[in-house]
C-alpha cells in the first residue's frame, strides 16, 4: 500500500478461536517454558553499563567449520540446528554458569506452514501463531561435551512442536493464569531468514538490512545479511555484559578458525563483529 495499492495484497483473516483452549482444558506436554527448577542459581542478566551489542556474521566458511565438530550422522542437520548448537554452548560457556544450574534454550517455532496437522492458520491470518518449546540441560553438560550434545538438545525441542503441543499451551494459559515466561538461564532464538524482511520494497527499493534492530538479554534474532565481501550469510545479535561477549566471542573463534582434526583440512575463518 505504501507503493500506491488501494488494498492489501492477502485480505486479513482473524479467526482467534481457532487457537483457543479446549473445553475443558488439559495440559498434556511438558512446557519448561513456563516452569520454574528446583535449586537453580541462574538468574536473569541485569541491564547495566557495562552492556555491549554486537553483530556476528556466520557465512559459507564460518558454516562448514562448525559442521567440522559434528559427527558425520549430524551433518545433515539445518543450519538453524547447528547455529543455535553453537551459540548455546558459547554463550553458556561465557556467562560462568554453575556446573549444576539448569540452563535452557527456548526455540520461537512458527505454527504457519506446518505440514500433516489438522490445525491449519488460514491464509492472511495476522495473529500470533507461534510457539517457543524449551529443553533444559545442566550448564556442566552443555559446557564440556561436544557440540553434537547441544545439537541434539535443539533437534529435540524442535521436535516437541505439534498441534497437540499448541493446544497444550492454550490450556496451559487457561488452568495456569497465563504464568510468566521463565528467562533465568534461558538462551531464546527466533529465526527470521525465512519471513523475508530482506526483500521488503516500500517503493525505495530492497534494503540493505531487513530483520529485527537487535537483540536484548536473552533473546537473538537470525536475519539475512550479505558482508561487505560480498557473501550471503546469518547475521546474528547478541547482548551480554563485556566480559562474558569477550569470552563469548573467544569461545566461537575456538569453533569456527581452529582446525578440528588435521585430515579435514580446515582453514582459518573470520569472524565479524560490530559494535
Amino acid at each position: 500500500m505504501a507503493s500506491g495499492s488501494c488494498i492489501p495484497s492477502k485480505q486479513p483473516v482473524w479467526q482467534r478461536h481457532i487457537l483457543n483452549a479446549r473445553d475443558p482444558p488439559r495440559i498434556t506436554c511438558i512446557h519448561h517454558e513456563y516452569e520454574m527448577v528446583n535449586n537453580n542459581k541462574c538468574t536473569t542478566i541485569i541491564e547495566n553499563n557495562d552492556m555491549v551489542h554486537w553483530s556476528f556474521f556466520f557465512g559459507p566458511k564460518e558454516m562448514r567449520s562448525i559442521r567440522k565438530h559434528l559427527p558425520p550422522h549430524l551433518q545433515t542437520c539445518t543450519t538453524f540446528e547447528i547455529l543455535t548448537a553453537c551459540l548455546w554452548k558459547c554463550r553458556t560457556i561465557a556467562l560462568e554458569f554453575d556446573p549444576n544450574d539448569v540452563v535452557r534454550l527456548s526455540c520461537c517455532v512458527n505454527l504457519r506452514g506446518k505440514q500433516g496437522m489438522q490445525l491449519q492458520v488460514p491464509n492472511g491470518y495476522y495473529g500470533n501463531a507461534f510457539a517457543f518449546p524449551t529443553v533444559l540441560s545442566k550448564a556442566e553438560l552443555l559446557c564440556k561435551n561436544p557440540l553434537g550434545y547441544a545439537l541434539d538438545l535443539v533437534k529435540k525441542t524442535k521436535a516437541e512442536m505439534s498441534e497437540e503441543y499448541i493446544k497444550s499451551v492454550a490450556d496451559l494459559m487457561v488452568i495456569k493464569g497465563r504464568p510468566p515466561y521463565m528467562t533465568a538461564g534461558n538462551f531464546f532464538v527466533a529465526d527470521t531468514t525465512q519471513v523475508g524482511f530482506s526483500g521488503i520494497d516500500f517503493g525505495w527499493g530492497k534494503p540493505v538490512y531487513g530483520g529485527p534492530s537487535g537483540a536484548i538479554q536473552f533473546i537473538s534474532f537470525y536475519a539475512r545479511f550479505k558482508n561487505n565481501k560480498g557473501e550471503n550469510g546469518v547475521v546474528v545479535p547478541i547482548r551480554l555484559p563485556l566480559p562474558a561477549m569477550e569470552r563469548f566471542q573467544l569461545e566461537l573463534l575456538k569453533i569456527t578458525q581452529e582446525p578440528v582434526d588435521q585430515s579435514y583440512g580446515i582453514m582459518p575463518t573470520k569472524i565479524t563483529s560490530t559494535l
